[in-house]
């Protein structure tokens, strides 16, 4: 045996929470030489200083919300060991009165008017305060499971009660927001990387989606924005992603009315608004999250303008399989609970018309 067949990788990782995530973002830190241990299985915070001795990784990267930011805490006081998302990322990311607080509060940042409650009352009397319409969202967990959208003084007790079910007993609070005109939903993957002079932060193309009850989440890349929107909604990310600090790829979360910009949450991991980059840019965004963690090169370019339509995995016939992939410039990435329908085009209209007759076939839409 050679001595270079004997040494060990470079570096070692640790992916740690469930998620189609976890398998793109192993393969990417493999094609860079890393060795990777995943554990979908997230552990309990006392259990980590084991965890850590048996694989002695290098980088601990959690690949979902699911990792709590006491496994990330845990692991981020072993010397040895760099963490990502920051322990701190993962806290913010998960209370959404403390990321918006954060945001608005903090850093100045352009927000919708919030308010908090803590009870069915104090949520009338803001609705009160504010008027119609709001929106109410739960402080922790998913938002579709909780949120409600409020018209009249008479929805307030069944918005309360629901947004109160969805989240953990403890988070006894709910977010109101107004309503405000949107032009577009648009994410603006960023990646932080550590350079020689610093921090610095690239931008890929903005991306644009749209969910609807039911349907496959519909993404498309690039999202046209004015210079003045644009401008602002890079300021706007870096700013947020300054604050939260480490390595990495962040989803920054914007609402876009003309040239104004509002900030509205922020995802410190690959997305799956995100699955577009594995055929619009030179670099996915799970090759961007694992070259920024292992401090290597690299770049944001958009290869094609693209769509993709992202939605639960369901059985596909190879037949079925076939009439999709004839679609011109089209991919389907069948992962363990998602199923991707992409496809590439001179322009973003015919890049979703392709998308969207590649997800009929895979997401069984119409039948």
């Amino acid at each position: 045996m050679t001595e270079s067949s004997t040494e060990r990788p470079s570096k070692k990782v640790l992916l740690l929470g469930p998620g189609d995530a976890g398998a793109e973002l192993a393969l990417a830190f493999e094609r860079l030489g890393a060795a990777v241990t995943r554990m979908p299985e997230p552990p309990e915070a006392d259990a980590v200083p084991a965890l850590l001795a048996e694989h002695r990784p290098d980088y601990v990267v959690a690949v979902s919300a699911d990792v709590s930011p006491a496994v990330l805490i845990a692991a981020a006081e072993a010397d040895s060991v760099e963490v990502f998302p920051t322990p701190r990322a993962t806290r913010l990311g998960a209370d959404r009165e403390a990321l918006r607080k954060l945001a608005g509060d903090e850093l100045g940042l352009p927000t919708v008017p919030f308010w908090f409650a803590s009870s069915a009352d104090e949520l009338t009397a803001v609705a009160e305060h504010a008027g119609f319409p709001l929106v109410v969202t739960p402080l922790t967990g998913t938002v579709a499971d909780g949120q409600s959208v409020l018209t009249r003084p008479e929805d307030v007790e069944a918005a309360w009660k629901r947004a109160f079910a969805a989240g953990p007993a403890w988070a006894n609070r709910v977010m109101a927001e107004t309503v405000v005109d949107v032009d577009d939903e648009v994410t603006l993957l960023t990646v932080r990387t550590t350079e020689p002079s610093g921090p610095a932060v690239q931008f890929c193309e903005p991306i644009g989606h749209r969910r609807a009850d039911g349907a496959p989440l519909e993404t498309w890349q690039p999202q046209e924005l004015s210079a003045a929107a644009l401008d602002a909604a890079r300021s706007i990310a870096a700013r947020i992603v300054g604050s939260l600090g480490g390595r990495g790829l962040f989803a920054v979360e914007l609402l876009i009315h003309g040239d104004e910009v509002y900030f509205a949450t922020v995802n410190a991991r690959p997305f799956d608004i995100g699955m577009i980059t594995l055929r619009s840019q030179r670099l996915s965004q799970f090759e961007l999250h694992a070259r920024a963690i292992m401090g290597l090169a690299l770049d944001t370019i958009m290869v094609s303008p693209a769509a993709a339509e992202v939605g639960p995995r369901r059985p596909v016939a190879n037949a079925a399989l076939a009439e999709a992939l004839s679609v011109p410039e089209s991919d389907v990435r069948l992962l363990d609970a998602t199923s991707v329908a992409i496809a590439t085009a001179p322009d973003v209209v015919r890049a979703r018309d392709r998308a969207h007759r590649v997800s009929t076939v895979v997401h069984g839409l119409g039948s």
